[in-house]
């Protein structure tokens, strides 16, 4: 096999993980500390990897062109299947929502650099999905030429902000910590590292070869935690935690990391470089999900994509999240939050440790690759996860609010 091959599976995991997280990650975990967010970083980035290996040997159990949805029925029977189907269309849904409700405010933001007039908010979500949607309309290799030019411009547009900003860096910032606020922190930081969907792909693509496969898995889930620590530092080292604007301030409005960045600098070509990389980063992350959306629905409803099949599924994948961003203000990072904890959680963490203990303990599969690792890893990351989703729903209810007011804060 040719090494091109295994470099191109790095760049699938890698460009996969990547995503709209971006923006949330120092606002969501630059409250807690930057120190705190790294630590957190390393350690939900060796669990993900963890579960992803774990996917991979479920998969390896599988037929070539086995998916998530079969190998969860193989495993855990048509209750496995409800679950991964559930959980699949929930983590699809919320993320097509958190890239609506911010990229159509970077749209409307947009608009009124260029023309010098406002257009109200509520109006920016439609534009933004006829615009970007009729991509995801005229099928995969349209979307992938767009996502080719901006995944370019994201690129270019990430090294440029990060060289401007680095300068403007305080190491004063940089020591402020509020470990009170680390639950709020790992839910968002789950998603940003979920790419595991992939891996049956890539599983295919790089002809079942574990050692190549693993290759690409580890690296390709290293570039993008050291790609957030460099962003989590130049954010957290220009904006301050407390403050308006402040990192806790943009996070209470549901703000993306780019808009206190903007304010404190008052750069406009920083900003506008800055506001070009948020939109390349919500655009290649919405052509990514609105299209597995859409052909998630197609295979699950039976619905072909012909003209008139095309429109429906277009409104079945839109309507909804369109809705929820327009009545819901903090719709970008709540949706972030909620699809870590009821989809990625689910999904990516406690269905692959699952999968695994019923094939191995129930199923006595044998196969080729096993991951390091016996019961109780399995349950460890069992129980992991199961504690995610108690936090986010605590954070939820208010319940640590209640805590952090008990505590003075």
């Amino acid at each position: 096999m040719k090494q091109g091959k295994l470099f191109g599976g790095i760049l699938l995991v890698s460009g996969t993980t990547i995503g709209a997280g971006m923006l949330a990650l120092p606002v969501s975990t630059g409250i807690s500390g930057f120190y705190t967010s790294i630590f957190l970083f390393f350690v939900i980035w060796m669990v993900m990897t963890y579960t992803a290996f774990l996917m991979l040997e479920v998969n390896m159990w599988m037929k070539k062109d086995a998916n998530l949805i079969s190998m969860a029925q193989y495993t855990l029977g048509f209750p496995g299947k409800v679950l991964a189907w559930s959980a699949y269309l929930v983590l699809l849904y919320l993320l097509n929502t958190a890239y609506i409700s911010v990229g159509s405010a970077l749209l409307v933001d947009g608009a009124k650099v260029i023309t010098g007039f406002g257009i109200p908010k509520w109006v920016g979500p439609l534009p933004f999905i006829m615009i970007f949607g009729s991509f995801v309309y005229m099928g995969t290799r349209a979307v992938d030429y767009i996502n080719r030019l901006f995944m370019m411009g994201l690129c270019i547009t990430y090294a440029i902000v990060v060289i401007l900003v680095t300068p403007h860096i305080d190491q004063s910032f940089l020591d402020e910590s509020h470990f009170r606020y680390i639950p709020v922190a790992v839910s968002v930081i789950i998603t940003a590292f979920g790419f595991h969907i992939i891996i049956p792909s890539l599983t295919k693509y790089l002809d079942r070869d574990v050692k190549k496969i693993k290759t690409a898995i580890f690296v390709g889930s290293l570039v993008p935690l050291l790609v957030y620590i460099l962003w989590e530092f130049v954010i957290s080292g220009v904006v301050p935690i407390s403050g308006d604007p402040g990192l806790l301030a943009s996070w209470r409005a549901g703000d993306n990391a780019v808009k206190p960045l903007q304010i404190i600098l008052a750069n406009p070509w920083i900003s506008l470089i800055a506001s070009f990389l948020a939109f390349f980063v919500i655009v290649t992350s919405f052509l990514g999900v609105a299209l597995s959306l859409t052909d998630f629905l197609s295979d699950g409803l039976k619905i072909q994509k012909n003209h008139s099949g095309k429109i429906m599924l277009s409104c079945i994948a839109f309507i909804p999240p369109l809705v929820i961003s327009l009545t819901y203000p903090r719709a970008f990072l709540s949706a972030l939050e909620y699809a870590g904890a009821f989809g990625v959680a689910i999904l990516l963490g406690i269905l692959p440790a699952a999968m695994t203990w019923v094939g191995r303990y129930r199923m006595n599969i044998d196969s080729e690759y096993k991951t390091p690792g016996g019961r109780w890893a399995l349950i460890a990351v069992m129980v992991f996860f199961s504690c995610v989703i108690m936090l986010v729903v605590a954070e939820k209810v208010h319940w640590l609010k209640l805590i952090r007011t008990m505590m003075g804060t």
